[in-house]
């Protein structure tokens, strides 16, 4: 298997020609990598004015490896070849190294990036890529493979050492600025291949001609006089400022996801990366991207399997929007003895149930499985938000949550067959689609019928969940260990014996005169599963149906999904600085007979002249049935957008007057004309866009929540038909 790695971007606050002469000192030899033993130039040449300079090297390292394992191998050395190309005009600096010893059987390559930052020329980034594959290393290939990506990891990890060793060494020397490369320099040595010695290695140049290459995977760069700044939370400005667009900077993981691993970083980018490549528009943030990764100890293809799985739920039951179109029913708010109270020690924030008081055949029985469940999804995408605001407040990653479970009162009503089992269900979904979002769950006064409870239910909880749970018994959360170690006591509630008031209701038994019958519940989640933010709307031969967005901001991003339920269709895009008349609604059909319930606007008065009173701003797209399409558009100018479906004519045959099979086969089956679209669209600003900026396209993918539901939707493929 390919091990691959994938840097953030690294942003010094220093000169990109201040920068490479700091690396340059490395060479032949830096004593803070000591597996770095020597490096001999092989060939170098310079252009006659001075602005290009390459050269190669030939790098001997010291692997640290059992001595078994190299008797085996035969070497006591590694040697890579690596080849640098400085250009001081366009100030860039890319490496590319690879293995020489044992390439037939071991294949590392790596590329290396410095460049001076797109929104600032005074900084400098760095990025880096590798790849491991290894073939075949006598029966040791596992070993290797672990020996060189923990080599690998250390190294990468100590270049940040390196960076402010050499920067500092340079201060010291009184050097803090080298001026930059211009064409009336003086030209440079003529290009002069340089034969492999076994002589002592030259000593490096003057840092005046920053000629800087890298032997190995030491070139992990954080901003030198950042990394040490403690960041503040109004500080998200300048991270993002400092980061290209569409890539993960180092300072911002650090202050706004945690200290990861080298290798965990690459993790990350590349998920996130692969998502960008693959779902056009808003994808998922960071920090959630990340909680996948954690719950399959960052392994890529697993942690992506369940992500997708998850994003695609969180799209048939429109979970990004609970938060804004749930409304808690009068028995929840009530009779749920549930909610939010302050946080941890931590600075998580802390949800308190008080379950033994809580009536759940009683909820149950009153609203159903589905409203409980989308009570619980709701009080998670709460728990979601809340950690954002509290990274922002404590200045530092908080991603997960605090519980705290009294059990006072549970008793033999609870495990009441119905309630287990909703319970069970609603635990299935919180575990596959919210991980890592329990820090610590702390059961209180656990009764003696909790351990009945606890073996019906810990089978669906995740192994890593299960270590978070603290369980206390009686009044042994009160002494040390109990809830002072996690929770200040000025929050403790009042009903665990601390002063605070706490505002969870106390619950007690649903009236059963809320109770409802097996058909009326039945009939709401039915309700529940059937609401939709999509629109439906009927498209005939003729009469395209429309849909009008008002820009107020150049540069916003506006978004759309649409599944194809019925027919073809083709899609386009059209601005106008006017705004259109009226709707105007179709109410007959394609041959003058009423349709009910049919929805079609049209917004493009047939007297307009594209090109005049308005203009297409992407290239048509053509739909067919049963597709599912998603895409994005960043608009240029303010005024009136339109996004229109209309009729696809099927194209009759080049070569003779006769329609072709395929063609009648298909207006047969697209009757009276009409076709069916079901979609939706949103305008977001460009700060919160977090999908590619630079290849914003539809793409028909299998990803919508409706191409499940059409007879055609195992059928989409992707495929990139519109772009800017």
């Amino acid at each position: 298997m390919v091990q691959k790695y994938q840097s953030p971007v690294r942003v010094y606050k220093q000169p990109f020609e201040l920068v490479m002469a700091a690396y340059e000192r490395r060479f032949p030899t830096c004593h803070l990598i000591p597996m770095f033993v020597a490096s001999d130039v092989t060939n170098e040449e310079t252009s006659e004015d001075g602005s290009s300079h390459r050269i190669e090297r030939r790098c001997t390292l010291d692997v640290d490896a059992p001595r078994l394992l190299k008797r085996i191998a035969g070497v006591d050395y590694v040697y890579f070849i690596q080849k640098n190309s400085l250009d001081r005009r366009e100030r860039t600096l890319h490496i590319e190294s690879h293995n020489e010893t044992f390439s037939n059987r071991v294949i590392i390559h790596e590329t290396c990036c410095y460049s001076v930052h797109p929104e600032n020329e005074e900084w400098t980034c760095f990025e880096q890529s590798a790849s491991l594959d290894i073939k075949s290393f006598f029966g040791f290939e596992s070993t290797v493979e672990k020996i060189a990506m923990k080599q690998y990891a250390s190294s990468i990890k100590k270049g940040k050492e390196i960076i402010e060793f050499y920067l500092k060494e340079l201060e010291d020397e009184g050097i803090g600025y080298i001026p930059r490369w211009t064409p009336s320099s003086s030209p440079q040595a003529v290009t002069r291949p340089t034969s492999l010695s076994t002589s002592p290695p030259a000593p490096p140049k003057p840092a005046t001609i920053p000629s800087v290459s890298v032997c190995q995977p030491s070139e992990s760069k954080d901003s030198t006089a950042q990394d040490s700044v403690v960041v503040q939370a109004d500080s998200l400005a300048e991270i993002l400022a400092a980061t290209p667009e569409d890539k993960l900077d180092a300072d911002y993981i650090k202050r706004y996801l945690g200290d990861l691993t080298p290798l965990q970083e690459s993790c990350l980018i590349r998920l996130r990366k692969w998502l960008q490549e693959t779902h056009k528009g808003k994808i998922p943030k960071d920090e959630h991207i990340l909680r996948f990764l954690r719950a399959r100890d960052f392994n890529m293809d697993k942690a992506r399997e369940i992500l997708c799985q998850s994003l695609t739920w969180r799209k048939q039951h429109q979970v990004d929007y609970l938060l804004e179109t749930w409304s808690s029913p009068q028995v929840l708010q009530d009779y749920y003895t549930g909610g939010w109270h302050h946080h941890d020690k931590d600075g998580r924030p802390l949800y308190i149930l008080r379950l033994g008081h809580m009536d759940t055949k009683g909820l149950v029985r009153a609203l159903g499985e589905e409203s409980l469940l989308r009570h619980v999804l709701s009080i998670n995408e709460e728990g979601l938000r809340r950690c954002e605001e509290n990274t922002k407040v404590f200045g530092q990653p908080i991603s997960c949550w605090t519980c705290l479970v009294d059990l006072e009162g549970l008793n033999m009503r609870h495990l009441w067959r119905p309630g287990v089992k909703a319970l069970l269900r609603i635990i299935e979904v919180v575990e596959a689609n919210y991980p890592e979002t329990l820090g610590r769950l702390l059961i209180l006064r656990a009764p003696r019928v909790f351990p009945v409870l606890w073996t019906l239910v810990s089978p669906f909880i995740d192994e890593n969940t299960r270590k978070k749970f603290l369980i206390y018994a009686g009044n042994d959360y009160q002494g040390p260990g109990g809830l002072v170690d996690y929770i200040d006591k000025e929050v403790i509630p009042d009903f665990l014996g601390g002063e605070c008031m706490c505002e969870v209701p106390e619950g007690g038994l649903v009236p059963k005169s809320m109770y409802r019958t097996p058909e009326e519940l039945e009939n709401e989640d039915i309700r529940l599963w059937t609401e939709t933010i999509y629109q439906s709307a009927s498209v005939f031969k003729g009469a395209p149906h429309e849909v009008l967005i008002e820009i107020i901001d150049a540069s916003s991003v506006i978004t759309w999904d649409f599944d194809i339920c019925k027919g073809d269709v083709v899609f386009h895009i059209y601005h106008s600085k006017r705004a259109p008349q009226l709707p105007r609604k179709d109410p007959l059909g394609a041959h003058g007979i009423a349709s009910p319930g049919v929805n079609n606007v049209q917004l493009i008065d047939k007297s307009w002249t594209l090109g005049q009173d308005y203009s297409m701003v992407e290239s048509p797209l053509t739909c067919k049935e049963g597709e599912s399409v998603q895409g994005s558009h960043i608009t240029r100018w303010p005024g009136f957008y339109i996004l229109q479906w209309r009729f696809h004519n099927m194209p009759a045959c080049a070569a003779t007057n006769l329609p072709r099979v395929d063609d009648v086969l298909a207006t047969l089956q697209v009757s009276s004309h009409k076709c069916k679209v079901m979609f939706y669209t949103e305008v977001l600003g460009s700060e919160d866009f977090r999908g590619s900026m630079t290849s914003l396209e539809s793409s028909h993918s299998g990803f919508s929540q409706l191409s499940a539901a059409t007879i055609s939707s195992n059928q989409s493929q992707s495929s990139s038909m519109i772009s800017r």
